[in-house]
């Protein structure tokens, strides 16, 4: 499989994951476990590799992060 970047990331939502993160006041553990109750198993460095933009996010992990963050998809992917 080949890997792509874009403008050196492979994500577009790592810094918003962070700043809505941020704004509900959990940690990066915090988020990995709510998110393993949605379903989605990820661990805490797993959130630190999608927020420095090291990571790929899935479309399904996508909309599970928006919902645990309580923001749109469209928000993570800096549309709004």
């Amino acid at each position: 499989m080949k890997i792509y970047d874009y403008k050196g990331r492979k994500n577009l939502c790592g810094d918003r994951v962070r700043e809505a993160r941020a704004r509900t006041k959990i940690t990066q553990a915090d988020l990995a476990a709510r998110l393993q109750v949605a379903g989605v198993i990820m661990e805490r460095d797993s959130i630190s590799r999608i927020e420095i933009g090291t990571r790929f996010v899935t479309d399904y992990e996508l909309s599970v992060l928006s919902d645990v963050l309580g923001v749109s998809v469209e928000w993570l992917l800096m549309r709004e």
